[in-house]
């Protein structure tokens, strides 16, 4: 493994902890914010963002985000991606350690079989760790990425008549952020050539727009449910379809024996059933009453 990618990896790492500090954050604050009103964007969002504690989280994603950014630029998706997926499990631990919300048993083991699923699945890519392995076909990521975000879309608009509002809403910015993190990979190829004539690439654009829906979709279903079972999902969707990308957009090797694909076949079940496991994540407290008097929203460090 060349250093490149181990340092892609170290980044990755660093990614999945700010990552979880971030969405914590930006759960706490879109809790205290205004319900996102879908025919009001522009006004929902700076309703989000007049709250500090959002804010907070947001700041803290982009520094995430601009180590995720730099991994992908210097590892292989899959690889990057499996890091991520595998530090799902400081979710539930800086949840309960750090945040103070208190996290079920069910939801420890749900979230534990989550990352080791996506891991594992990721970790099945054979011979995937020599280079960064950005080369694609301009029509598969176009399909692909395309795919992803009109299904984001579609599971957004069928959220607003559902009963698990949370969870498809959560599924649906996992959805469109994967379709930007796999434009991010395509787009990072181009790094070396010309680094400020990607700002106007076509990918670049759909970068923008992916991310921007993502998070106010991702914001209502923080409204809407618990913190821990909401960002598994996001987490869990995102993750998957990243992965995907590996050796459907960018060419990366798959098992061809029958070990790997058994090993393969695993790591699908054990996402499927600790998706099964944990609980939907559904909010228990009315809307009206004030964060500062929840009983499982305790203090952060910063408000102690």
């Amino acid at each position: 493994m060349s250093v490149s990618v181990q340092l892609g990896l170290l980044l990755a790492l660093a990614t999945a902890f700010t990552s979880v500090v971030g969405f914590l954050y930006k759960f706490r604050g879109a809790q205290a914010a205004p319900e996102v009103e879908w025919r009001r964007p522009l006004h929902s969002s700076i309703a989000l963002f007049q709250s500090g504690w959002y804010t907070l989280g947001i700041l803290v994603a982009i520094v995430g985000w601009g180590f995720h950014v730099a991994a992908l630029s210097l590892a292989p998706i899959s690889l990057v991606q499996s890091v991520i997926a595998g530090g799902l499990v400081l979710l539930t631990v800086v949840a309960d350690r750090i945040f103070g919300y208190a996290v079920s048993r069910r939801e420890w083991i749900g979230v534990a079989l989550t990352a080791a699923g996506l891991a594992f699945l990721a970790a099945t890519l054979a011979g995937a760790g020599h280079d960064a392995e950005s080369h694609y076909a301009p029509g598969t990521l176009a399909i692909y990425v395309g795919t992803l975000s009109l299904a984001g879309a579609a599971v957004a608009v069928a959220g607003k008549d559902s009963r698990r509002r949370a969870s498809t809403f959560a599924l649906s910015a996992g959805l469109l952020w994967a379709a930007s993190d796999t434009s991010i990979k395509a787009l990072s190829g181009h790094l070396g050539s010309d680094r400020l004539g990607v700002l106007l690439d076509p990918l670049a654009l759909v970068i923008l727009i992916a991310s921007l829906v993502g998070l106010l979709v991702s914001a209502r279903s923080l409204q809407l449910g618990d913190a821990v079972p909401v960002i598994a999902v996001t987490s869990a969707a995102a993750n998957v379809c990243t992965i995907a990308a590996g050796p459907l957009v960018f060419g990366e090797p798959m098992p061809d024996d029958g070990v790997g694909i058994a090993a393969r076949l695993l790591a699908f079940g054990l996402v499927v059933g600790a998706a099964a496991l944990t609980p939907p994540p559904v909010r228990p407290i009315p809307e009206t009453t004030p964060v500062e008097l929840r009983r499982d929203h305790p203090p952060t460090p910063l408000e102690s």
